[in-house]
């Protein structure tokens, strides 16, 4: 008897540990977030052992997650969020909010749940989800092999004809002035906040070269989002470091390798190539993003597919902008 129990014994040290890993492993890797009205995007990973994750969720930047575990062949992910809470008096105190993501196989996908306490503290937003897992990237594509159709012109300078806004409740603060495409998302003093939309083609397209000019006055900001996923930062940040939320970047995703801005109200050209998830920026003719590869969306993607065909979209909310001469070659 005692022997039998020894085997029995032995026998769950060697096979529950490689099930755990088997489920832990299940879970890692890059996940597509099918959210309401949204995207989003997780990392699973496996630092020597040590289970770890980076989340993006509807917008901002991909972030490293508070904690990460495997319960009962769930994922359990939580991020912690500082908020800052009006009190009666009219001070405010800053808090700290946890909210809470969970993941359980279901086919050959992951039916999620968030739990997202209100920033007030009155009450709980829970959100249902699925996350589908992302293929891996190929390898770099050759560039030099590809063949490109005809080119098509974006903005034909004297109106908003093959654009319109991807929420009609908002409103429109682009317009078509002196042959250039301007947005100013005009706010006044006094008066309720206006909620300006983003302006995107009618069309669609798959992988492509897009070439353009944007002048950036002081302070603004805007963002190219190309097949209305990735978005290329458009911004005024002049003379300082590279930053991935900086000029010419993928949001929060790739770094410039060197800052070839110009200064504020200058003409600034960009070359972007987006072919096989791998992505190459040219500005104002020097190469700061060279045929890298794309591991997932940006905020405020329209879908989190990154598979079918997508427009282009202009950021419209953040500040005045110009651009001229948006011309697309499809890559075929």
């Amino acid at each position: 008897m005692f022997y039998r129990l020894l085997f029995c014994y032995i026998l769950t040290l060697c096979i529950y540990p490689v099930n755990a890993q088997e489920i832990v492993d299940s879970f890692k890797g890059r996940w597509a977030l099918h959210l309401p009205g949204g995207a989003g995007w997780l990392e699973v990973s496996d630092h020597q052992g040590i289970l770890d994750a980076s989340l993006l969720w509807y917008g901002g930047s991909v972030l490293p997650v508070s904690s990460v575990n495997v319960t009962n062949n769930s994922l359990i992910v939580t991020r912690i969020q500082p908020v800052n809470r009006q009190l009666e008096d009219g001070t405010s105190r800053r808090f700290t909010v946890t909210n809470t993501l969970t993941l359980k196989p279901e086919g050959d996908r992951l039916k999620g749940i968030a739990h997202l306490p209100d920033h007030s503290g009155m009450g709980t937003q829970v959100i249902e989800f699925e996350a589908e897992r992302i293929p891996e990237l190929s390898p770099a594509p050759d560039l030099s092999m590809i063949s490109y159709g005809e080119p098509i012109e974006l903005f034909n300078g004297t109106d908003l004809t093959g654009w319109h806004l991807i929420n009609d409740q908002q409103v429109n603060g682009f317009k078509a002035e002196d042959g250039l495409l301007v947005n100013d998302p005009v706010q006044h003093d006094e008066e309720d906040h206006i909620s300006y939309g983003n302006l995107r083609t009618d069309a669609t397209f798959e992988d492509f070269r897009l070439t353009l000019e944007v002048n950036v006055p002081e302070g603004s900001n805007s963002g190219v989002y190309l097949r209305g996923i990735y978005e290329i930062q458009v911004a005024d940040t002049y003379g300082r470091d590279t930053n991935p939320h900086h000029m010419g970047a993928l949001y929060s995703r790739i770094e410039p390798s060197v800052n070839a801005e110009k200064p504020a109200g200058e003409w600034q050209s960009m070359d972007i190539t987006l072919h096989q998830r791998h992505l190459t920026v040219i500005l104002n003719g020097t190469t700061i993003i060279d045929n890298q590869p794309v591991l997932g969306i940006t905020g405020g993607a329209m879908t989190a597919d990154e598979f079918s065909e997508g427009p282009i979209y202009l950021q419209g909310d953040h500040g005045r902008i110009l651009y001229r001469n948006l011309v697309l070659t499809p890559i075929l």
